[in-house]
């Protein structure tokens, strides 16, 4: 599947593109009409807000097969619509969901098990991440207690999410609302982090998204589940010593960091760092469902 798979989809109309993702809607209609639209993964890869080239080859196929087989693996309630996959264009067939358009909640659910990443350095200033006190003496890599529930809210497009307290997701959305996406969130990471143990890897952490189906006010799991660019998956022999091994865009961070000071255009990704990128892609998803 290439990258030009997407361009002139008879019968779409693009009506948004992200860092990663476009989402198309039949002719006529627009996002806030529609009932359906196809969201489209593309092969793009970003880090620092960056949208970096090359692409990653493959990558957009992998991320929509590991929310394919997540989805079906722990039942979960997402937003895919009826026979999505046969009436799916062709052109994009294999890295597109045909999903029902949804009331997106601006919350972003993060689930933590490790401290390391933005909670790391959250947790390092003021003992805490997201309002949720943790021990002391923690460093980078540490399992928590028990998982913890760190929202953010997802500020308006060219603005910075911004992590909040569950108290702010309740001004945000309602009690009702903040409690079960909580408690979602929290549940689907506990049944992944399992799965993940089975097939040797750490779950770090996560992010899911929810929204209201437009007819039915059902809440329903939105956009990517558990993949590698929503998620940090560590192998778990390589933490038992005393090393990371991650198995998303980790590498592309830790190069960009090392050769770019932020300023101006972020540079050109090395053959080398694409190949070992798309490797470690193609890597989870093997394990997972060999292990399955």
């Amino acid at each position: 599947m290439t990258e030009a798979g997407s361009a002139g989809l008879a019968g779409w109309s693009l009506a948004y593109s992200g860092k990663v993702r476009d989402l198309y809607v039949a002719d006529g209609e627009t996002l806030a009409t529609a009932a359906e639209m196809l969201m489209v993964a593309s092969d793009r890869v970003s880090a620092f807000d960056q949208v970096l080239e090359p692409a990653i080859p493959g990558k957009g196929e992998l991320l929509t097969a590991l929310t394919l087989w997540w989805t079906a693996r722990l039942g979960l309630p997402t937003q895919l619509a009826p026979d999505a996959e046969s009436r799916t264009p062709a052109a994009v067939r294999g890295r597109a969901m045909l999903v029902r358009t949804l009331d997106m909640l601006p919350i972003e659910c993060v689930v933590r098990g490790r401290v390391t990443g933005s909670g790391l350095k959250e947790y390092q200033q003021v003992g805490a991440i997201s309002g949720v006190a943790l021990p002391a003496g923690l460093v980078d890599g540490d399992a928590l207690p028990e998982p913890i529930y760190t929202p953010a809210w997802k500020a308006p497009q060219g603005e910075h999410d911004e992590n909040v307290s569950f108290e702010r997701t309740v001004e945000l959305v309602g009690e009702a609302d903040a409690v079960a996406i909580r408690e979602i969130s929290l549940s689907v990471y506990a049944r992944a982090a399992e799965v993940a143990a089975e097939a040797g890897l750490v779950l770090a952490d996560t992010k899911f998204e929810f929204g209201r189906d437009r007819t039915t006010g059902e809440l329903l799991l939105a956009d990517e589940v558990l993949t590698s660019d929503s998620s940090r998956y560590w192998d778990a022999a390589a933490m038992a010593e005393g090393r990371v091994e991650s198995f998303d865009k980790q590498i592309v961070r830790d190069w960009l960091a090392a050769s770019w000071d932020g300023t101006g255009a972020a540079p050109t990704l090395p053959a080398e760092i694409v190949e070992r990128t798309a490797a470690r892609y193609r890597e989870l998803i093997e394990r997972l469902a060999a292990a399955s």
